[in-house]
């Protein structure tokens, strides 16, 4: 093994928070951490529907930190193009990767339906970038691995899928290659989550992967943002407006409901409808009562705070309430406006100024959310532009990803001097002022790497 070099292809989140895909290359075999989707920006959506830059076919098999999309979407893009080993993740992981992969393709099917019906595509017969039967075939692949415990992926090579906060399932991956420690830090969590228990920390590292998304910036304690959409909800409320609240439906939209039903029974918002309109959001519901190890919540507060919540599953239902002008509560996908059900809200709703968009979650660089955050005053939804005079806020407490001194912290128990430090999942800004803090604290130099580099050890 001496002789043999590693080769690591940075296929996404490299230079950017979205498409995370890391290919590492051992020489007798191709393994690929994480299998996101690119959103945001225009250059990088369409990268989805490029070939990669390497063979998938070669690929052995593809270890997931966890389910969100731009950890898991691409997954269905990669089995359609040859790949045909095992897909390996915690059993949360792969329960939320089903939900999301259904629902994002059913998704896709209705929307590339809708450009056809209304004439607004581009190309003369909008597709999507995969179907219902595209996941069909993907899924077969899931293979369930157990937390914290050391599986043999081939000879001389095993993986450690250890608990890492953030949403249920995720995890940072330890991959041992012949005696050499790559460290896979996914998406790291907070160290005081309402919902979920402190993410666990490596303590040897040869090379290092680590993310960046909020590398450069602080956040206040959740319990502090409490007040803040009291005061959000109050006020909308009290203009005869509606609160719409974009949001992720694994884990964040569940937080957001812990939040209001806490603010209800102690009377301190009004009783109005609250609705959790996303299917995907009633499915990861269902999986808290399911994963009772992962999370804090009990039974109980399961079933009290679920009581209070309409759950809305249909379009149907989705295009009658969105047409409705009582005050309400509305939380729905996605969470940076790249599509999900809350655009069809935003299409009739964007332009009361009673109403109010609050984002609880990281906007990345080219998604209507970031660009209303920006000061835009107009987005397009379905082909057309409408109009945005909504009040708009941004609570950035409620983030699951950890701030600078989290994602520093995390890094406290690695015995070891690292030999490679990637900063990875992140923008410019935020990768630079992590890596400036590695240095200070712990005198290592790191390294930030650009889309489909290529880096030999």
């Amino acid at each position: 093994m001496k002789n043999t070099k590693i080769t690591i292809h940075f296929l996404g989140a490299a230079g950017t928070v979205t498409g995370s895909k890391y290919l590492i290359d051992t020489g007798a075999h191709q393994l690929l951490i994480d299998c996101g989707l690119f959103q945001g920006l225009k250059e990088l959506r369409l990268k989805n529907w490029e070939y990669p830059p390497v063979d998938v076919s070669d690929i052995d098999a593809v270890l997931l930190t966890h389910g969100h999309f731009d950890h898991t979407g691409y997954l269905p893009r990669l089995v359609k193009y040859g790949f045909n080993g095992p897909v390996y993740g915690t059993n949360p992981t792969l329960d939320i990767a089903t939900i999301v992969l259904n629902d994002s393709a059913k998704i896709q099917e209705q929307e590339a339906a809708r450009a056809n019906k209304e004439g607004y595509s581009k190309h003369s017969l909008a597709e999507p970038l995969y179907g219902l039967k595209d996941v069909e075939k993907t899924l077969p692949h899931f293979k369930e691995v157990p937390p914290s415990q050391w599986i043999p992926l081939f000879d001389g090579i095993n993986a450690r899928f250890q608990y890492n906060g953030h949403i249920l399932g995720a995890a940072f991956i330890e991959l041992d290659v012949h005696g050499i420690r790559f460290v896979f830090s996914g998406d790291i969590g907070r160290t005081n989550d309402l919902l979920l228990y402190p993410p666990l920390k490596p303590e040897k590292a040869d090379v290092l992967f680590i993310e960046s998304t909020y590398g450069g910036r602080f956040h206040p304690d959740e319990v502090e943002a409490i007040p803040q959409i009291e005061k959000l909800v109050n006020d909308t409320i009290n203009r005869g407006g509606s609160l719409f609240i974009p949001s992720f439906s694994v884990e964040r939209a569940q937080l957001m409901m812990l939040i209001l039903w806490k603010l209800l029974k102690e009377n301190q918002i009004p009783k109005v409808p609250i609705i959790m309109d996303s299917p995907m959001g009633a499915s990861i519901l269902d999986l808290f009562y399911r994963t009772r190890d992962w999370h804090r919540l009990t039974t109980d507060e399961c079933d009290e705070m679920c009581d209070h919540f309409t759950v809305v599953s249909s379009y149907q239902e989705t295009m009658e309430l969105r047409s409705d002008n009582k005050p309400k509560i509305v939380i729905a996908g996605s969470g940076m406006l790249t599509g999900g059900r809350m655009l069809n809200y935003l299409e009739t709703q964007a332009q009361n100024p009673d109403n109010t968009l609050l984002f609880v979650g990281y906007q990345a660089e080219g998604t209507r959310g970031r660009k209303l955050l920006d000061g835009e005053k107009k987005l397009k939804v379905y082909g057309k532009w409408v109009p945005f005079n909504m009040e708009i806020a941004e609570i950035e407490g409620l983030s699951s990803h950890a701030d600078h001194n989290e994602l520093i912290g995390w890094m406290n128990e690695i015995t070891n001097i690292p030999e490679r430090i990637f900063i990875v999942h992140g923008e410019k800004e935020g990768a630079e002022a992590l890596q400036l803090g590695i240095k200070e604290t712990y005198g290592w130099d790191s390294q930030i790497p650009q889309l489909y580099d290529i880096e030999e050890l």
